[in-house]
């Protein structure tokens, strides 16, 4: 049975949008849950070195600090490999605690007991 909470993430260029994800992720980590920021098409690039920069929206942390904070309490962010394949996106590109994973992992964990939770 997987324990891990999938928060789903597809926006970049929406700074709520691609913040409030990471927010919910990080309390869970503080928690102790095993938490997974699930960055699909667009939002592939904020697991690339570099790739929260400039994103901040009103009432929200700077998701290039919120990140940081995330890994450090323990966070995953895993990006989808058929998303990051068009934006040519390799193994070198990706930032601390991102990887890239495929759509039968993603399965897998929820068909073993992961929750998602999509941010819409």
């Amino acid at each position: 049975m997987s324990d891990k909470l999938l928060f789903n993430c597809t926006h970049k260029a929406d700074a709520e949008r691609a913040t409030l994800p990471f927010v919910a992720a990080n309390i869970a980590a503080i928690a102790g849950q095993n938490a997974v920021v699930l960055c699909t098409i667009d939002a592939v690039w904020l697991g690339t070195n570099g790739g929260t920069g400039g994103i901040e929206a009103d009432g929200l942390p700077k998701l290039s600090d919120l990140y940081d904070e995330y890994v450090g309490n323990g966070g995953e962010v895993w990006l989808c490999a058929a998303c990051t394949k068009p934006r040519n996106i390799g193994e070198d590109q990706l930032a601390k605690g991102a990887k890239i994973v495929g759509a039968a992992a993603v399965v897998e964990e929820i068909v073993n007991g992961a929750k998602a939770v999509a941010f819409a």
